[in-house]
């Protein structure tokens, strides 16, 4: 009897019918951990739900989205109402969530709780204690897995920004038995070599298992204790852990880290032109004012000089003789003013002038006559006129007024 052969659809299909049949799965509560929650930029929400023996795959589609009844996340202990059926596609089965209900934290939540409160009350993530992201790193250190994902996207970033700038990677394990440790050598490493100016630990996303080598507190400790800054890019954007708090920068995603420890070429290239540019005009500011100063000291040497203070001597004493020389015209003019104002009184007051006007002067040998009684008979009288002078003899002297009695 010849065997039937199926496609591989046929037989997903088949399956798939299986669980449409069974009414136990159709509608089932399911009590797990929440582990490895994604959100969808669909909306839809994918994640594990997990005991300690198994774990089931799960979907809450965005029309869903309003049955669930607590903040899902990677921890969470919940109870989800939903059917179970085949995802033809990829051959898989899977949780299709139609309502969550919370019970609490999960066993390793309640301990990333416990281990993140210890922590912060010993200072580990205290902002005070956060060393700054250097700007121009010489070279970048690394502590990874050397086949993930998460080195191959760095070492592409690092080529586009600048592939001017050196990668020292220290492969690790990141996940399971002995990564803890493996974490902490590599960072050991790294932190006492010289060049090395940031460190960059980290991994792709995962589950909280998977990510929780970066929960321990050995990792927590020896991220604190290094003297060179680091880097925590652990998981995806929605993921955090205690490295993450711990370090003195946290990037959502290991390229992220990447770009925020290398400089890109570019940006340092233009940022030179801008300082040689600055720096320029610096120089010649400070240029044009050694200039200016040169010149205005030359001026005041040149003002202070012996030759130039003989100048303004000169012309000083140039001043004074004019001054002087204003000073005794205007002297002389008032002399010759007062002068000629005297000369004009004495011309007035003169007995010349007199004489000329019809009147004589008489003198005798004594002197001036001004009354009859210096005369006596028989005396010579000097008679003088304008034109000249006649000598009289007094033959009488007569009291009276002026002129000659009738």
């Amino acid at each position: 009897m010849k065997k039937s052969i199926f496609s591989v659809s046929q037989v997903n299909a088949y399956i798939k019918k299986l669980f449409i049949d069974d009414y136990v799965i159709n509608d089932i509560w399911i009590k797990g951990e929440v582990s490895n929650c994604k959100i969808h930029s669909s909306g839809h929400i994918y994640f594990t739900l997990k005991d300690n023996n198994s774990a089931i795959s799960c979907v809450v589609f965005k029309s869903y989205r309003d049955f669930v009844e607590c903040d899902l996340r990677d921890g969470v202990d919940i109870t989800a109402r939903g059917y179970v059926s085949v995802y033809e596609r990829a051959g898989t089965f899977q949780l299709y969530v139609q309502q969550v209900k919370s019970d609490g934290m999960g066993n390793l939540y309640k301990k990333f709780q416990l281990l993140k409160e210890e922590l912060q009350k010993k200072g580990y993530f205290n902002s005070d204690f956060k060393k700054k992201i250097p700007r121009y790193p010489r070279k970048v250190g690394i502590v990874t897995s050397d086949t993930g994902a998460a080195i191959r996207d760095m070492i592409n970033v690092s080529k586009r920004r600048n592939p001017y700038i050196g990668l020292i990677l220290y492969p690790s394990l990141v996940q399971g038995n002995g990564a803890a440790e493996n974490i902490v050598r590599g960072i050991r490493y790294l932190d006492k070599m010289d060049d090395v100016d940031v460190i960059i630990i980290g991994r792709g996303g995962g589950s909280i298992e998977d990510l929780w080598a970066f929960n321990e507190e050995i990792v927590a400790k020896t991220i604190f204790e290094a003297k060179t800054p680091i880097i925590s890019a652990v998981g995806h954007e929605t993921d955090y852990t205690i490295s993450d708090f711990a370090s003195d920068l946290r990037a959502p995603t290991p390229s992220a880290a990447a770009e925020l420890a290398i400089p890109a070429f570019d940006e340092i290239d233009i940022i030179l032109d801008k300082y040689e540019y600055k720096l320029t005009n610096n120089i010649k500011r400070k240029i044009e004012l050694c200039v200016k100063t040169i010149a205005l000291n030359k001026m005041k040497l040149d003002y202070n000089s012996p030759s130039m203070r003989l100048l303004k001597e000169r012309q000083y004493l140039s001043e004074i003789e004019d001054r002087l020389d204003r000073s005794m015209k205007e002297i002389n003019k008032k002399y010759k003013n007062d002068v000629n104002l005297l000369e004009h009184k004495l011309n007035v007051l003169s007995p010349i002038n007199n004489l000329e006007k019809g009147y004589s002067y008489i003198q005798n040998n004594n002197g001036k006559v001004n009354s009859i009684s210096d005369v006596n008979i028989g005396e010579t009288l000097l008679i003088q006129l304008s034109d000249g002078n006649i000598e009289a003899k007094v033959e009488n002297t007569k009291s009276g007024k002026w002129g000659y009695d009738e």
